[in-house]
């Protein structure tokens, strides 16, 4: 491009750095990243990753790879300098994780950078550094062999980047992300994560994903995974375990996602899950480990500045791999010949088939239809679309007295009911309230009802607290250390929403006192939807309580996901309860409530008038 005055010019290497970096270096996350996949990439057996401040103060990656003699690790600070790939051939082969020789040089220019390397075989290393860029002092060190980089300070000449940092609790569950994802991508290598100088994971060698598994999503979790297989499908292999879906509940899990090793996806993966994976509700997502194995050639890595996506030539055969993958795990009939059920858990115990469990396919899941925002019974003249069938859902939290099924009038002292007066008619085997009210007929979904009642019983913590109950013993939770680390940061939130809460050990929860809402909930569930919620949200609103509105979301959405059905007088209770909502029409996400037919309408429509 032109620039002002028309001319053409080549960028100077240090704004070019710069640009690069934008792409390569997101956050210190990015960092963990491109680092670790040097590390693996020079073959190392082990890989120590060490943070302070959530990376915007340290991040440091040492392992025992082969090293760079001092030639070498001068010229890794130039663009585009790179030992994974001699000529464009090889840019169709590509079996390495990096290979385009930007990260060192991109991170050099935006933070204060040294890195330390000795070639096994030489008798000293040698120690660059780099200051934004600018290259310092390079000398002799007596190290060991392969290589430590050292990055501080990081985005310390572009502050407005700087300024895009979250909060360092934030950054480390980014850095545990990425940790994670080349942890069980690589089970044979030893890892080991600091933050602040505390240890959170310390991972000896491992002989099988299976093992490293459960130190990564957990045991419970683990246990409860199936391994799947799908066969060659024309050149296409996919493995890994996947979520038992006669236990999984109805929230999302963590999924981890390789090919070729690489953590990476493609639309075609998540499309074959969706159409081949039993269906709960529109938020579960099985816990998943997926490995995909293609030919490099069948693949380009090269179509994100970050490698997150790839494009397939033969897409069609990866999501028809995916799919038989998965079946082979939840029904038996279809696995591929020669391919067993039993695996080794991650806790090391001995092999456990779990066959006899995989064959529930959960085929009572609920019919999926179209849904409609109502508007307000006033402002509507009808609504005619069908909406998602729930389960029926029951009451919570409920009046004093008894409500008889009949018309109901507000209450003294009692904000003003949407309608007059009302009559419960039914509830339809798909779980559907209908009433009859004094302006024509009302259809309310019960669960999305029980969330927004939910949702603003928890909401109303900002008048005074929310009431909660105190267990008769308390209970010890363990979560994933991802979600471990979510909930961590959320403590103050998430006892503001009438949980008594502390942390137990590593990973580890103790729970006094719950909100009255969720005293019948599983509560390691609950606490993994608040974190798994936390961590899809990007919000970040100044002088809003976004996260406290988060975390009233999650519980009203999973109190809302775990009830059974109604009785008539408890869905009369539901409804007078919806009636007393500040906004009854909506969910807390934005999910019709209650579609309404005016008589006028209904009249209109049979030919009454």
């Amino acid at each position: 491009m032109a620039s002002r005055d028309g001319h053409v010019r080549v960028l100077p290497l240090h704004v070019a750095n710069k640009i690069a970096a934008g792409e390569v270096v997101e956050r210190p996350a990015s960092v963990v990243k491109e680092l670790v996949e040097n590390a693996l990439d020079a073959g190392a057996k082990t890989v120590k990753v060490s943070v302070l401040k959530g990376g915007s103060k340290l991040v440091s990656v040492s392992d025992d790879g082969c090293g760079m003699s001092r030639d070498d690790a001068l010229l890794s600070l130039e663009r585009q300098a790179t030992s994974k790939i001699l000529d464009v051939d090889d840019i169709e082969n590509i079996s390495t994780l990096g290979f385009r020789g930007e990260a060192i040089p991109s991170i050099a220019s935006v933070s204060r950078f040294s890195m330390t390397t000795r070639r096994r075989e030489s008798d000293e290393g040698v120690r660059i550094a780099v200051d934004a860029g600018v290259l310092g002092e390079v000398s002799a060190a007596g190290c060991p062999p392969g290589t430590t980089v050292e990055v501080r300070d990081l985005f310390c000449n572009v502050p407005a980047r700087r300024k895009f940092l979250r909060a360092a609790a934030t950054e480390e569950n980014h850095i545990k992300r990425i940790f994670s994802d080349y942890a069980l991508s690589r089970p044979e290598t030893g890892f080991s994560l600091f933050f602040d100088g505390r240890e959170a994971f310390r991972l000896a060698p491992a002989h099988s994903v299976a093992e490293r598994m459960g130190e990564i999503i957990g045991r419970d979790t683990a246990e409860n995974m199936l391994p799947m297989d799908s066969g060659d499908v024309e050149g296409v292999r996919v493995t890994g375990f996947v979520e038992r879906p006669d236990l999984g509940t109805p929230f999302r899990h963590e999924q981890y996602i390789f090919i070729n090793s690489r953590a990476a996806t493609t639309a075609q993966i998540s499309y074959a899950l969706k159409e081949t994976y039993p269906k709960k509700s529109t938020d579960f997502r099985p816990a998943l480990v997926m490995f995909v194995d293609v030919s490099p050639r069948m693949v380009d890595v090269n179509v994100h500045p970050a490698k997150r996506e790839v494009r397939f030539r033969n897409a069609a055969a990866v999501k028809e791999a995916v799919r038989r993958a998965v079946l082979s795990a939840i029904s038996p009939a279809v696995r591929p010949e020669g391919v067993s059920v039993a695996h080794t858990t991650g806790s090391g115990h001995a092999c456990r088939s779990l066959a006899g469990a995989s064959g529930q396919m959960a085929a009572d899941a609920p019919a999926r239809a179209c849904d409609v925002v109502a508007e307000p019974p006033a402002a509507v003249a009808s609504a005619a679309e069908p909406v998602s069938a729930p389960e029926p859902q029951p009451v919570q939290r409920r009046f004093d007295e008894e409500i008889p099924a009949g018309f109901d009038m507000p209450r003294e002292g009692e904000k003003a009911f949407l309608w007059k007066r009302f009559k419960f008619l039914a509830q339809t085997a798909t779980g559907f309230i209908i009433v009859e009210t004094d302006e024509g007929l009302v259809i309310v979904n019960p669960k999305a009802a029980r969330e927004r009642i939910a949702y603003e019983t928890l909401s109303k913590r900002k008048d005074g607290e929310v009431p909660s109950q105190t267990l008769l013993m308390p209970e010890s939770v363990r979560l994933s250390p991802a979600d471990a680390g979510r909930v961590s940061e959320l403590l103050p939130e998430i006892s503001a929403a009438g949980f008594s809460i502390e942390p137990f050990g590593k990973d580890t929860f103790k729970i006094d006192a719950v909100p009255v809402l969720a005293a019948d909930s599983d509560l390691a569930s609950l606490l993994s939807t608040i974190a798994q919620d936390f961590s899809g949200s990007s919000a970040r609103r100044a002088g809003m309580d976004w996260r406290g509105e988060l975390i009233a979301k999650s519980v009203a959405k999973f109190s809302a996901g775990m009830s059974t059905k109604l009785d008539e007088n408890g869905a009369v209770r539901l409804v007078n309860e919806l009636c007393a909502c500040r906004m009854p029409y909506v969910s807390p996400r934005g999910k019709p409530v209650m579609i309404f037919t005016s008589t006028r309408e209904l009249d209109r429509k049979f030919g009454n008038r």
